[in-house]
């Protein structure tokens, strides 16, 4: 298909893997014109999760102009919101439920609005037509899990950039991608805000807190074996966005008599559980096969330490001997005792301002881009983008 021009107005659009079902049917005329940034903005605050602070960072930093995040949508129509001045969320519908997705009504708003100038693609991607339009963009991808490529090979061709979790993530793009640009920037714990997550000098009434989804790759059940090897007195708190196990790990909890509080899900907002941490010492990442949490450096921002799990397979590298301790699962227990003991005397959100704040990470990100454009660019002068 023939390559779209890029918008008049310089854009980053994320393309998350989040699939919403919806028998709602919303007419296209309830979207109204595309959301044009009109005038002089500020300068935007960096918060919110992993999909807008990327997006906000580019911003920021003066990269692009605007930014939006979209979702597919199955069985619905399109939807609108516009979360702020500089940023919206936009439903899409998906063809199907198959991955890598295809939308019809994704390749129609490129071609009436233009290809974003940044397309950030996340987790199971979307189908080789899409990218195919956006040629002209510079396209990231990041699969925001353990897998490094959770896409075929002739879809993760087509991309310019691939941010990984870990080392062994890169050497796998490398392996399938010979020459492919990556860099060690994952999009949960990198471009950090500064206070979105801070201390507020609050009481620690819980030994631990764990921030996890309920579902089984976040091993709530390492914590609970080695809370079960602790002396019950040690409390902790864990707190669920989303999750179907839920319910079944609070009865485990409660057969085995364990001093462990629950919230949610629903989820709560960034300032509770900001609040939530900080009346915890310490704060636990369990997973193994995890895409580096976002948790590891938003515990940390809120002046935790963090216990992590050894084998987890991308992240360790945020584990510092100022931000916390790793510990194989047979030592958690032994782990969680000398963290309850040692908490104050690490620095970790000194460390994460000093190393993973959206203005370290977009500093390393930004370089890239510039250089995808050049080489889109010179491939326009021979003639050869795909």
């Amino acid at each position: 298909m023939n390559t779209l021009p890029l918008s008049p107005e310089r854009s980053i659009i994320i393309v998350s893997d989040r699939i919403e079902y919806s028998e709602e049917k919303l007419a296209s005329s309830a979207l109204g014109t595309d959301l044009q940034t009109t005038g002089h903005l500020p300068q935007p605050a960096v918060e919110g999760g992993y999909l807008e602070r990327l997006p906000l960072s580019c911003i920021a930093a003066g990269i692009v102009e605007r930014s939006e995040v979209w979702h597919h949508v199955i069985g619905g129509g399109q939807s609108l919101q516009r979360a702020s001045a500089h940023l919206t969320y936009r439903g899409v519908p998906a063809d199907g439920p198959e991955s890598p997705v295809k939308s019809r009504s994704m390749l129609e708003l490129f071609k009436r609005h233009g290809a974003p100038h940044i397309l950030v693609v996340f987790g199971l991607g979307i189908d080789a037509t899409l990218l195919d339009a956006c040629a002209n963009s510079v396209r990231i991808y990041n699969s925001i899990d353990a897998p490094s490529l959770r896409i075929p090979e002739d879809v993760s061709a087509r991309f310019d950039i691939v941010l990984t979790g870990a080392q062994w993530q890169s050497d796998e793009v490398a392996a399938r991608h010979p020459g492919m640009t990556t860099a060690i920037l994952p999009v949960g714990p990198e471009f950090a805000g500064v206070d979105q997550f801070r201390p507020l000098g609050m009481p620690k009434d819980y030994d631990l807190i764990y921030v996890a989804a309920a579902q089984p790759y976040k091993r709530h059940d390492l914590l609970f074996d080695a809370l079960e090897q602790c002396p019950h007195d040690v409390r902790a708190l864990c707190v669920f966005g989303y999750g179907e196990m839920a319910d079944a790990l609070r009865a485990d909890a409660a057969a085995r008599g364990l001093s462990v509080d629950f919230v949610g899900p629903p989820g709560v907002a960034f300032d509770e559980v900001n609040r939530l941490m900080n009346r915890a010492k310490f704060g636990v990442v369990c997973g193994r096969d995890d895409g580096a949490p976002a948790i590891l450096t938003e515990y940390m921002l809120a002046g935790l330490p963090v216990l992590a799990n050894a084998e987890l397979v991308c992240g360790r590298h945020y584990i510092q001997p100022e931000t916390g301790t790793l510990a194989s699962p047979d030592n958690f227990a032994a782990a969680i005792m000398t963290m309850r003991e040692e908490y104050a005397a690490f620095a970790p959100r000194e460390a994460v301002l000093a190393q993973w704040t959206w203005h370290h990470s977009i500093a390393k990100l930004q370089p890239l881009i510039v250089q995808a454009q050049r080489r889109k660019r010179r491939s326009h002068q021979h003639g050869s983008v795909r």
